[in-house]
């Protein structure tokens, strides 16, 4: 497994280290999920990232080249923003998804998640054959920590030389966190306001203690991926490998918005992609709300009331810290998912009634 330059720090506090995509992770530490959840959600917590990738794309036809290899229009992004965006087969299933910052004119930031990092750098690669822009794979020297939470602004923008206040959603800027050289985003996987922070591999060391430190008399702690699962969970923010695969494509997710049928430069999965858009999808991704204290989870079928034969699937599923109950997502048939259908999930030998509620399950600032 590879290692992030901070997996010491990991064990110095405790955390429980796993395997997650071919990478050394720390699942919880001393306080546990539920304490790392309710941190981010009511302070702050701090997360290592280092497993995701980071592909520089620079060159004059940079913009026009992600444009052709991905489902959004990279073009239209002004300096210093970023959105969500996939890169998707020819039959439109969804290959990965990403991020894509724009930092200059010709150079931008995509960052796929860790198990699929090699495979989007190569087909970047080979989808930009013949344009000038080429890819920069820095993910081995590069580091990412992630600040969430309703304290994350006031905890970071006393160490920081970056206007935090004047930082958008969605925003990238270059300044410095405890001193560090640091890209800082206002971006984030929790629901939560939060900034990530790209570094050379070994500052990543003197910026987690920094932060720690800055934020011990705000609550700031670590957390780990299991909270960081819950989190994204209630904020109905896919996963690929759950809600996201070859076999799903981006209508199906709720995400048909991300992608940009009128572009002026062809992508692969265009022609696939529009005409799911106009037939509609065979599967829609619902919310769950169950019954009781039974836990759904990934893999788990889901029925019709008394009938045999699966309908659907769970994607993912949890106790939700934040609701006090089990929620989970799930593709269903267009016609079970209209919000307030009942269904039943088999959760070992028993079948376990819930609802289909509104995604996402928790929304910041909501009453």
């Amino acid at each position: 497994m590879r290692q992030t330059a901070l997996v010491e720090a990991h064990r110095q506090a405790g955390g429980r280290l796993i395997d997650f995509a071919g990478w050394e992770m720390p699942v919880q530490y001393r306080s546990g999920i539920l304490e790392e959840h309710r941190a981010v959600r009511e302070r702050a917590g701090l997360f290592d990232l280092s497993h995701m990738g980071e592909l520089w794309v620079i060159g004059s036809q940079a913009g026009e080249a992600l444009a052709g290899a991905l489902v959004t229009d990279p073009p239209r992004l002004a300096v210093g923003r970023a959105h969500y965006s996939m890169i998707c087969a020819e039959d439109g299933g969804i290959i990965d998804d990403l991020i894509v910052y724009r930092l200059a004119e010709e150079r931008f930031l995509v960052v796929p998640n860790a198990s699929n990092r090699e495979a989007v750098a190569d087909l970047l690669r080979e989808r930009m054959a013949g344009r000038d822009a080429g890819v920069d794979d820095a993910s081995l020297r590069t580091s990412l920590v992630a600040i969430q939470g309703p304290r994350a602004a006031s905890i970071l923008s006393a160490q920081s030389d970056v206007d935090l206040d004047a930082l958008r959603y969605y925003s990238i800027v270059e300044g410095h966190a405890c001193g560090i050289p640091a890209l800082i985003a206002r971006t984030g996987y929790t629901g939560e306001d939060g900034f990530e922070l790209f570094v050379e591999w070994d500052r990543a060391v003197p910026l987690w203690q920094g932060l720690l430190d800055a934020g011990a008399t705000e609550g700031l702690i670590p957390a780990g991926l299991g909270a960081r699962d819950t989190l994204r969970l209630e904020a109905g923010m896919p996963l690929y490998g759950n809600e996201l695969d070859l076999q799903t494509n981006p209508f199906d997710a709720g995400l048909g918005r991300v992608v940009k049928l009128d572009k002026a430069v062809d992508f692969v999965g265009r022609d696939a992609l529009t005409r799911i858009a106009e037939a509609g999808p065979a599967k829609v991704l619902v919310g769950l709300r169950l019954t009781g204290r039974a836990i759904a989870r990934h893999g788990n079928a889901v029925h019709r009331g008394g009938e045999q034969q699966p309908i659907g699937v769970v994607t993912s599923g949890a106790p939700s810290p934040s609701l006090g109950v089990p929620i989970a997502m799930a593709y269903l048939p267009p016609a079970d998912a209209e919000v307030g259908t009942m269904v039943e999930v088999a959760v070992r030998q028993a079948r376990v009634e819930a609802e289909v509620v509104p995604l996402p399950f928790y929304r910041r600032g909501a009453a």
